[in-house]
């Protein structure tokens, strides 16, 4: 005999994902931590008193195949979800040291959203870029390959940075990371900096990116710095700073101060536009940038302890945080990898303890050099879910790697009839138990020069009878190899060449495969690629690119 239901049977729905928000915002938003199944201020209860035996039966049953059922639906869609192609963004600021940000070091610059981007992320403490300069290290993060490999490493008109109505760029033959990703059916994006070539043919658009707003250049490579070079690298035709939609100039002359919020503004947008398909912005700041005085909006500007960088720098952290708090708002952030990094180190005041042009200490040297300041920059990786929280990646990797890995996360191909130089680090990525760096070796290369070589935590410099910038060698000096512990000596200040013979040799031995391959000075390489060279460059203006 079955037994009456004396109580009253209570059923709850509710949503079945719950954003819980960080309350430390004053707004309220703050970025998820992982969502909880039925949270309880969600749930809403409804009464049903049983009749009979018999209603009891149905409902007891119907209970059980409900909480079957929505458990596997559950599961389901958590697999499903596992499975989806995930969103990339890649935060790319220009000249920002890797002491510059909280999370790195920094005690001057108040930079809150990359903190909690770092604790609910991995910080990358040994992540490269390939050259110490905007333009080599660009191409390198857009190609996978060392800028001495497809050939945006140095020209004759413009030598290590490309400058307005320069006649070269990169070679449309190469595969860019946005076309690799367009294979899947990736919209893609680029906001701000680009710096790969002004000309038409050079432009985001022409290599594989869906849109584009932004400046072609560097934001101080203004008209009136043309006016005071002349007739030097053609300086006399710059035209006003140019803010491009896609191919056009759409305007002559722009306020710097705003940069960053309208940069911002549009990477939203473009995050809001593309919410329900997999999407690929790649968003390279124009701040701190290459002015002795950076550029900020007035929410910021004089906000900081240490001068305009600083104003810049808690801006670019603001931004990031505008960025994160939408990807939560639309539900997509557990879908959406974030990488947060720099072009290459700072430049650094000529009091190397000041903070007024920027800091990569506890880093030895300037950017603009192959200085371990220059070359390793300060990255922060983000996937809710995926990355593990709180975790810092102490294994090399580089720029080069985006290119491979995103193609791997995308189900997409890599380009196989050519060298790529980066690697897939998934595995450094998602924090896989035992996993190690892909390299062997790294070539830290000024211009066409190979001036140092890194394997494992040794960086060799090789010795040389002539440079132009040298971050340890001054006139005069080089005869004899520098070598440094970069793990354990992380200032780079005690040569141990003289205490390790059998390694100088090794790198050294390293060293000259690399000129082998990527060249020398006055050495071509055997697998170098050409940059694309056309003729009669036009300044891009408004009326030059009105009809294209």
């Amino acid at each position: 005999m079955t037994q009456s239901i004396s109580q009253p049977v209570w059923f709850y729905f509710g949503n079945s994902r719950g954003t819980i928000y960080d309350e430390e915002r004053p707004d309220g938003i703050g970025l998820s931590h992982s969502p909880a199944l039925f949270q309880p201020y969600f749930l809403k209860p409804h009464r049903i008193q049983p009749e009979d035996d018999i209603v009891n039966k149905i409902i007891c049953f119907s209970c059980l195949l409900g909480f079957v059922f929505s458990g596997l639906t559950v599961e389901s869609a958590s697999a499903a979800a596992d499975k989806k192609t995930p969103n990339f963004i890649v935060i790319f600021c220009d000249n920002l040291g890797y002491g510059d940000i909280e999370p790195f070091g920094s005690t001057v610059n108040r930079t809150p959203c990359l903190n909690r981007m770092a604790r609910e992320g991995r910080k990358f403490t040994h992540f490269c870029v390939t050259a110490g300069v905007c333009t080599p290290s660009r191409a390198s993060i857009i190609t996978g390959c060392y800028s001495q490999r497809v050939g945006m490493h140095w020209n004759p008109r413009d030598g290590q940075v490309l400058r307005p109505i320069s006649p070269y760029g990169l070679n449309p033959e190469e595969i860019t990371i946005a076309e690799v990703l367009k294979q899947k059916g990736y919209k893609t994006g680029m906001i701000g900096k680009w710096h790969l070539g002004d000309q038409a043919p050079f432009l985001p658009t022409k290599q594989g990116f869906d849109y584009f707003y932004g400046i072609p250049y560097s934001d101080d490579m203004t008209q009136a710095v043309g006016q005071r070079l002349g007739d030097r690298l053609d300086g006399k035709n710059w035209p006003p700073l140019p803010v491009m939609l896609n191919d056009k100039v759409i305007r002559a002359g722009v306020d710097r101060n705003l940069l960053t919020k309208d940069y911002t503004e549009k990477a939203v947008e473009f995050i809001e536009q593309n919410k329900d398909q997999p999407f690929f912005l790649y968003f390279p700041q124009a701040m701190p940038g290459s002015t002795s005085k950076p550029f900020a909006s007035e929410a910021f500007r004089g906000k900081s302890k240490s001068g305009p960088w600083g104003d810049s720098i808690e801006e670019l952290d603001w931004s990031t945080g505008q960025l994160l708090d939408k990807l939560v708002e639309l539900g997509i952030d557990d879908n959406t990898l974030v990488i947060w990094t720099s072009d290459n180190g700072s430049p650094m005041g000529k009091d190397m303890n000041s903070t007024e042009r920027g800091t990569n200490k506890p880093l030895h040297g300037r950017g603009y050099t192959t200085s371990e300041g220059a070359f390793r920059v300060p990255t922060i990786m983000w996937w809710p879910k995926h990355v593990p929280a709180d975790t810092t990646c102490t294994e090399f990797a580089t720029t080069m790697d985006l290119l491979p890995t995103f193609a791997d996360l995308a189900g997409a191909k890599a380009p196989t009839d050519r060298i790529i130089d980066g690697h897939d680090i998934r595995p450094l990525i998602l924090g896989e138990k035992g996993a190690k760096s892909p390299y062997k070796v790294f070539y830290y290369y000024a211009m066409d020069q190979l001036q140092a070589v890194r394997k494992g935590p040794w960086k060799l410099f090789v010795p040389l009878k002539e440079f132009s910038r040298h971050p340890h060698f001054k006139k005069g000096e080089g005869s004899q190899p520098l070598l440094f512990n970069v793990v354990t000596d992380i200032s780079s200040e005690h040569n141990v060449a003289a205490q390790h013979p059998e390694i100088v040799k090794e790198l050294m031995d390293l060293a000259e495969k690399g000129r082998e391959d990527l060249g020398d000075t006055n050495r071509p390489g055997a697998n170098q690629r050409k940059a694309a060279h056309i003729d009669n460059p036009v300044p891009p203006t408004l009326k030059t690119t009105s009809t294209k």
